[in-house]
């Protein structure tokens, strides 16, 4: 052996040298105090072991169980579970039926103002505005001049029936009498004159008024200054040649009385009778008593002939007289027709201005309002034989949150005709309630007053169409059944599930309920349970609710 191999021999003797074994873990004091405790540990950890796979086989054993079905089983899995049972109590309540439409909160009257004011323009040129003295919104009081129209006003007075005519004097009727009325409420009085005659009295309170506002009169017609200066001419020369005439007469007569002598046996006085100085009535043109004859000769009698023209010249004073009187009468300050608009109320409401200086004067100068609030809707065909006047009826502003109460006052008995293209109608204020809508016209008057600031709101009314008189035993709409024999009927559902049919007189319909009574030998009472549908299983066949009817 080499010494490579000594020193490899011993090379491998170092290197082969076994590994040291594993120092072994020192004992737990418990373990070497009680050698039972580790016994006891062991046997824990098996029963663990054994705990979770009894779990888990128990969880796989569910789910293989339900998929794994026996035949009865899955037949029974197939047949639908028996339907659940709808109902409702019967119950006491008021019944209302109600019919719902939009409505337009405008005022009693509405008038549409223009400025077709007599004389306010002249030459043929077009009148234009020349001063607007109101805004929208504004209130009106009586004589307020809203507009002027080539230097006219036009102004408002108090009164129900609207203009349709120049009042001038000497006419008559209800619209004098009412333009004398506004003016005495505006402290200017019509003094003896009749009512409904436009006399001297009427003249004075017009052209007082005019002299209010600051306007001139217009005269009733442009020649009264030349018709009332020529019959005060005309009467003046009649009344000259009537004393002409008289002297005439007066003359003839004496110079008769001069030259009669007395015939024999003719006693004083029978030439000339007793009232042969007397002057005749400048009133009836008659004189009194006649002319004796003058001294015999034949011909024409001269005395006759000059009384006859004293009796001509009075007539002639008479007629010219009568004809200025008339002609008086009818001459002075008159109203034009189109520079007043009569309102029913005050204060008045300006709705709408449409007028601008300067502008032609057009269709409507601007829109005002009098009168208390009211409520106007359109009804449909269907509506309308549902509503009638005297029905209460609920007022809400969606815009303010307001609400009120009222009745029908009227229900149009022919629809609206249709508003022409591009055009207002009068007392229509704008809006689908009142004025493009058509339908029936409804007007409802509120029970209270209206807050102005509800003028031109569309709002909605509700009608009660109908309503039971108190709280009536009520079965929703569905409950009620009709059999083959026509009779009509409710099942009742007890607690215990039973069911009996009741047979019933329904009444009145409202909200989804009807009116009940039980016929004669039957019993209901308020609280009971009324069959209205039954409802099959989910996922069965024809899943889903049936009604009871």
């Amino acid at each position: 052996m080499g010494p490579d191999d000594a020193e490899g021999g011993t090379r491998r003797r170092v290197d082969e040298q076994p590994e040291p074994e594993p120092m072994p873990m020192p004992m737990p004091m418990a373990e070497r105090a009680d050698p039972q405790a580790s016994g006891i540990g062991r046997r824990r950890k098996v029963l663990g072991v054994v705990v979770v796979a009894a779990a888990l086989f128990s969880v796989a054993g569910v789910g293989v169980g339900s998929f794994i079905k026996s035949p009865a089983q899955a037949a029974a899995d197939k047949t639908a579970p028996p339907p659940s049972v709808l109902s409702a109590a019967l119950e006491k309540r008021v019944l209302k039926d109600t019919v719902t439409i939009r409505g337009m909160v405008t005022a009693d009257q509405s008038v549409q103002v223009t400025g077709a004011a007599a004389g306010a323009a002249g030459g043929g040129a077009k009148p234009v505005v020349t001063k607007v003295n109101v805004k929208a919104g504004e209130t009106v009081a009586p004589g307020k001049v809203l507009v002027e129209t080539s230097g006219r006003p036009v102004f408002a007075l108090q009164g129900a029936l609207p203009v349709y005519r120049d009042l001038k004097p000497g006419a008559t009727g209800q619209d004098v009498a009412q333009l004398q009325q506004a003016l005495t409420t505006l402290g200017h009085k019509t003094g003896a004159d009749a009512k409904g005659t436009f006399g001297p009295g009427t003249k004075a309170a017009v052209q007082a008024f005019y002299a209010t506002i600051g306007y001139d009169v217009v005269p009733a017609s442009p020649q009264d200054k030349e018709q009332v200066e020529g019959a005060q001419t005309a009467v003046t020369q009649a009344d000259r040649a009537f004393t002409s005439a008289k002297e005439a007469w007066e003359r003839a007569k004496s110079g008769a009385a001069g030259q009669a002598t007395p015939a024999p046996g003719a006693t004083e006085g029978s030439v000339a009778g007793p009232a042969a100085g007397k002057s005749p009535d400048p009133k009836t043109g008659s004189a009194t008593g006649g002319a004796a004859s003058g001294g015999g000769g034949g011909g024409a009698d001269p005395v006759k002939e000059a009384r006859r023209a004293m009796d001509y010249a009075a007539e002639d004073l008479t007629k010219a007289r009568t004809k200025l009187s008339e002609v008086q009468a009818a001459a002075g300050p008159m109203v034009p027709a189109g520079e007043v608009v009569f309102l029913k109320g005050f204060p008045a409401r300006v709705d709408a201005v449409t007028a601008a200086v300067g502008a032609t004067v057009g269709e409507r100068l601007l829109t005002v309002s009098a009168g208390d609030l009211v409520v106007r809707g359109m009804l449909a065909q269907h509506e309308k034989g549902m509503v009638r006047p005297g029905q209460k009826v609920q007022v809400l502003s969606e815009l303010s949150g307001v609400t009120a109460t009222g009745t029908v006052l009227s229900v149009a008995d022919a629809p609206a005709p249709p508003p022409a293209p591009g055009g207002a109608q009068d007392g229509a204020q704008g809006g689908t309630a009142a004025g493009a809508a058509q339908g029936y016209l409804m007007i409802v008057k509120p029970d209270g007053m209206l807050d102005v600031a509800l003028a031109g709101q569309d709002v909605r009314v509700t009608v009660e169409a109908a309503a039971s008189s108190g709280p009536v035993l009520s079965a929703p709409v569905s409950a009620i059944s009709a059999g083959a024999d026509g009779r009509t009927s409710v099942t009742v559902v007890a607690g215990d599930g039973s069911r009996r049919r009741v047979e019933v007189t329904p009444g009145m319909s409202a909200d989804g309920f009807v009116e009940v009574s039980a016929a004669a030998g039957g019993q209901l009472a308020e609280g009971e349970k009324v069959l209205v549908g039954e409802k099959s299983g989910a996922g069965g066949p024809g899943a889903g609710a049936r009604s009871s009817r």
